[in-house]
C-alpha cells in the first residue's frame, strides 16, 4: 500500500519561499507510469492542481504558478518536494501530495496547513 507524507513548515512570511516534501512509503517514485502530484486547496475554495513530476523525472505546472513553482525529487529518499516562491497570503492553503498509478488509482497525504503570514 502506498501511503504518502508531507512535512513543511506551517508557517512562511510573505515574499520568502514555501517548502514542503512528500515522503512516499510503500512504493518508489521512479515505478514506471506513476506520477506525483502537489495539489492545494485555499480556505472555502475548490482544489487547485500546481504540478506533477512523473517517475522519469518530467515536470509540469500549473501555468497560471508556473513562474513560481518548481517541483524535484530525491529518489535517494523516495521524496518529492515543492518550491513555492514569492509567497503572498493569497497562498494560504492545505496543501496534500497525491500519487496516482497506471490504474488511476489515486494515493494522498493527509495534507498540510500552510499559512503565510507576516
Amino acid at each position: 500500500q502506498v501511503q504518502l507524507q508531507e512535512s513543511g513548515p506551517g508557517l512562511v512570511k510573505p515574499s520568502q519561499t514555501l517548502s514542503l516534501t512528500c515522503t512516499v512509503s510503500g512504493g518508489s517514485i521512479t515505478t514506471k507510469h506513476y506520477t506525483w502530484t502537489w495539489i492545494r486547496q485555499p480556505p472555502g475554495k475548490g482544489l487547485e492542481w500546481m504540478g506533477v513530476i512523473v517517475y522519469d523525472g518530467s515536470t509540469y505546472y500549473n501555468p497560471s504558478l508556473k513562474s513560481r513553482t518548481s517541483i524535484s525529487r530525491d529518489t535517494s529518499k523516495n521524496q518529492f518536494s515543492l518550491q513555492l516562491s514569492s509567497v503572498t497570503p493569497e497562498d494560504t492553503a492545505v496543501y496534500y501530495c497525491n500519487g496516482r498509478a497506471p490504474s488511476n488509482r489515486d494515493y494522498w497525504g493527509q495534507g498540510t496547513q500552510v499559512t503565510v503570514s507576516s
